[in-house]
């Protein structure tokens, strides 16, 4: 592997990372607010970012960098006041996950790759079950609209979030 595709494989781990990151934090808020009915569905998601997030760390770190760390809060990109919110909000984290996760698959090798494309794949069955729609091509679609960071979270530079 050269230089500038290590590079690039690095930076692409470092924006899923942190991606899983702010995830795990929006899954918190969901977490607070979802109904008892789709409960179980927000925890399991909530466990994956977490595994997905701990795989990362050690892949960032067994390809020589140093793990981009946690925000200790993130604004959200909207209010999330009651349980349709936060059903909106997980599925707008799992689109902006899928987002990452391409460009991870674009910029990995192998095992590395595949694994990044299945994450992308969990991220858009997450994502569909969620808002009840599909896209033709999950993790792509969702880099037409931009404008917050990962996962559609923008870190805060407070330690707490008002939903």
């Amino acid at each position: 592997m050269s230089d500038g595709s290590k590079r690039a494989e690095l930076t692409a781990l470092q924006a899923a990372l942190a991606a899983e990151h702010a995830a795990v934090y929006g899954y918190g808020v969901v977490g607070g607010r979802i109904g008892a009915a789709r409960r179980s569905e927000a925890r399991a998601a909530y466990d994956a970012h977490r595994a997905r997030r701990d795989a990362l760390t050690r892949e960032v770190r067994d390809l020589g960098g140093e793990p981009v760390a946690a925000n200790a809060a993130y604004a959200l990109p909207f209010p999330v006041p009651d349980a349709p919110a936060a059903v909106r909000l997980a599925a707008r984290l799992e689109e902006r996950v899928a987002g990452v996760y391409a460009d991870l698959v674009r910029a990995a090798t192998d095992a590395r790759r595949a694994s990044a494309a299945a994450a992308l794949r969990e991220a858009a069955v997450r994502a569909a079950r969620w808002s009840g729609e599909s896209v033709a091509f999950p993790g792509l679609a969702e880099r037409a609209g931009g404008g917050t960071g990962a996962a559609g979270a923008t870190p805060s530079a407070s330690a707490s979030v008002s939903p």
